[in-house]
């Protein structure tokens, strides 16, 4: 199993959004976290989900602690990942959520 988060990739995005991190017409991007996080590391992998479905992941490339949510104001990581990443050929059913969630990869196939 990989371990690493999920993160819900807003509908609001479309297809467009979701595939961008698949394609190769984008080779990096920019997720956020409340706080830090302890249990994840460089390495590690985001799951994506859009429309509960799971889509496929991303590597972790570098975290940068110390950022600011610019609503709350309230500390976040930001977790920066290489793409394109790896698709599933067929999404895996999977609720999306708001904010983040540790996962052990346990679906990913």
């Amino acid at each position: 199993m990989d371990f690493g988060i999920t993160k819900t990739i807003p509908a609001s995005r479309g297809d467009e959004g979701i595939d961008s991190l698949f394609d190769g017409s984008i080779t990096e991007f920019e997720f956020h976290m409340a706080g830090n996080p302890s249990k994840l590391s460089v390495g590690d992998y985001v799951y994506t989900i859009f429309k509960d479905e799971l889509r496929g992941r991303l590597v972790i490339t570098h975290l940068i602690p110390g950022a600011t949510n610019p609503n709350s104001g309230k500390p976040r990581t930001l977790i920066m990942v290489r793409c394109p990443g790896e698709k599933v050929v067929q999404p895996i059913p999977h609720k999306g959520h708001r904010g983040t969630r540790y996962y052990d990869g346990a679906e990913w196939l």
